[in-house]
């Protein structure tokens, strides 16, 4: 048996490290949006069954308690029907720095036509169907959905586990319509990670509380239960990996507009400089491609506008594919990509405005091919005893 000195120092070692690894889910932001990128992130979009409004207040009251326990690293409570209280998976693996963030989609309001819930009037201007954008293969079952969750935690079956938890207990209630997983590399702290085209992803993202209330969160401006809240856009991006690994390395950099190595902006030395979109190369030429992804990504390019962008990798194996490009083969490639997510203020000032640009112009677009996402609205967080998106329904 230990002596009782180091039982203790035991004990407080884990107490301690369990207060490190805990990431608060009550606040008047939700959180999964500013807090510092997990590596693993299992999102996914759900449809609701039930006819009855108060079917879904029960299930919010639900999930919002169960987060509340899941991200201390505690049990959630188990669901009616249910043997076990819990499904034992996650024992003894600590909590993760899991965040759960919510999310509302236009079936919520309206769907086919009808007001479901008495939530109609209610629905944001900004909440709007996304347009279909060139070069879009959208596959409806990975598309869409009333309700998102994005669980993000240090630990792969620690994000899964919550959507388990909130999939049982929202039986009956709402059912799963699409998920998908995403992970990224093991970096350093504060060192921007590599997607797996190799290149750091999420360099250029609005900082400080000024920009964040520019760009981010909603205002005054929006609806009453919006405020704080944000919208997010989420895209299964394939990648034509097979295609992308045969090029060049100063053209893979020209495609994206960024060196490889240090991440800087091509022209630069630093991976935070500027992008100096008026810089030419000794022979004249624009430094960063006219139509390179960082150009027509910038903020210079489309009117200032800005979203903070949350990216993951993914990889699901291989699927058969047809190709875009000659000689138009079918194939059996990587179904593997990027899995992009991003909050805005507004959607329309923001995921639309730049990526209209890109869908049309961007180099990368003979590599890239969109098959999914969805845009929904992510309410302000909520205080301890209120549900996620309790204003909304008390409106």
């Amino acid at each position: 048996m230990a002596p009782a000195s180091a039982a203790k120092a035991d004990t407080s070692e884990t107490a301690s490290y369990l207060a490190g690894d805990i990431e608060p889910f009550y606040g008047v932001r939700q959180g999964g949006i500013l807090t510092p990128v997990q590596r693993h992130s299992y999102f996914a979009a759900f449809d609701l069954e039930t006819a009855k409004r108060d079917d879904v207040i029960t299930m919010l009251r639900s999930w919002t308690a169960a987060c509340a326990a899941l991200t201390r690293g505690e049990p959630a409570p188990s669901p009616a029907g249910y043997a076990t209280e819990d499904s034992a998976d996650t024992l003894g693996l600590g909590p993760s720095r899991l965040t759960v963030t919510f999310g509302f989609g236009a079936g919520l309001f309206v769907k086919d036509g009808k007001d479901r819930y008495g939530l109609g009037a209610a629905q944001p201007e900004a909440l709007i169907d996304l347009p279909r954008f060139p070069g879009d293969q959208l596959i409806e079952a990975r598309s869409g959905g009333d309700l998102s969750v994005q669980a993000c935690a240090d630990d792969p079956q620690i994000a899964f586990h919550a959507i388990r938890r909130l999939a049982a207990l929202g039986w009956g209630t709402a059912r799963l319509r699409w998920a998908q997983t995403g992970y990224l590399p093991d970096t350093k702290p504060g060192e921007t990670p590599r997607n797996l085209l190799g290149f750091k992803d999420g360099t250029s993202n609005p900082g400080g509380e000024a920009a964040l209330a520019e760009f981010v969160f909603v205002g005054d401006d929006g609806p009453a239960w919006m405020r704080g809240g944000s919208y997010v856009v989420a895209r299964r991006i394939l990648v034509a990996l097979e295609h992308w690994d045969r090029l060049p390395a100063n053209i893979q950099e020209q495609t994206v507009g960024r060196h490889r190595a240090s991440g800087a902006p091509l022209g630069k030395t630093n991976e935070f400089d500027a992008v100096d979109l008026a810089a030419t190369d000794r022979d004249g030429n624009p430094a960063v491609p006219l139509n390179s992804h960082v150009r027509l990504a910038n903020a210079g390019s489309n009117d200032g506008a800005r979203i903070l962008r949350r990216p993951y990798s993914y990889n699901d194996g291989v699927g058969y594919t047809a190709e875009r490009w000659p000689p138009w083969r079918q194939s059996v490639e990587y179904d593997a990509g990027l899995f992009f997510v991003c909050y805005q203020r507004d959607p329309r000032e923001g995921f639309m405005k730049i990526f209209s640009k890109l869908a049309k112009f961007d180099r990368l677009n003979q590599f890239t091919t969109h098959t999914g996402g969805g845009l929904f609205a992510c309410p302000g967080g909520a205080a301890p005893g209120e549900y996620i998106g309790e204003k909304l329904f008390d409106t």
